[in-house]
């Protein structure tokens, strides 16, 4: 029953975020003006002056995963797998994201892993979900759960598996300004979550990349 809440929520928040109504081209590019005087600079000088058309390109590529749909991504599966029911681990996938508080970088790598039931993915597929997740304004937390969240609703494996470790820009670049320190976080599902020596595998398989 969590599972099927948790499945209905996921899509109610992307049906959500369909519905909101976009500003258009003009009123962002509007919004960097405004944001350039705010910080004490003259939009209209020289080298500010394609910087709002810019800054509006640049947003519409690093958000690109509010368009996108991870169900429609994760959609295709594949059967034949010669009996193989072992763990799939897909690491070092790089990301960058934005986090939603301070809308600077997170800049990191994934590592995901399932417990196949009949079915796998395409290897890309995984790697598509990441950047799916990175590309919109995030938390870390959040975004570890939405990945093995979306990947356990697609296909169904015995347990998901996923760690991002990054590092945060708005520990770096403001605040307390520590730069080097990086996060961790986990998210275990099904197999991962109930049994210790699977997660126990999960971990020694990173530790062996150099990954954790």
């Amino acid at each position: 029953m969590d599972a099927v809440i948790t499945s209905f929520a996921k899509r109610s928040e992307e049906n959500k975020r369909r519905d909101l109504e976009r500003p258009t081209q003009e009123e962002a590019e509007a919004a960097v003006r405004t944001l350039l005087l705010w910080a004490g600079d003259d939009p209209d000088r020289e080298g500010l002056l394609e910087t709002p058309a810019r800054v509006a390109k640049a947003y519409q590529e690093m958000f690109a995963g509010y368009g996108m749909d991870p169900d429609e991504v994760l959609g295709r599966t594949f059967e034949e797998v010669a009996g193989y029911d072992d763990i799939v681990l897909v690491k070092d996938i790089a990301f960058h994201s934005h986090c939603e508080h301070h809308m600077v970088p997170i800049i990191g790598k994934a590592h995901v892993a399932y417990l196949p039931d009949g079915r796998v993915l395409g290897l890309s597929k995984i790697a598509r979900v990441v950047d799916i997740y990175a590309q919109r304004l995030q938390t870390q937390e959040a975004m570890t759960a939405q990945i093995a969240g979306a990947i356990d609703d697609a296909l169904q494996p015995r347990g998901v598996a996923v760690m991002i470790e990054a590092e945060h820009m708005c520990m770096a670049m403001r605040g307390i300004r520590k730069q080097g320190s990086t996060t961790l976080t986990t998210t275990f599902t099904g197999a991962f979550l109930d049994d210790v020596q699977e997660q126990g595998r999960f971990m020694s398989m990173l530790r062996g990349s150099g990954a954790a």
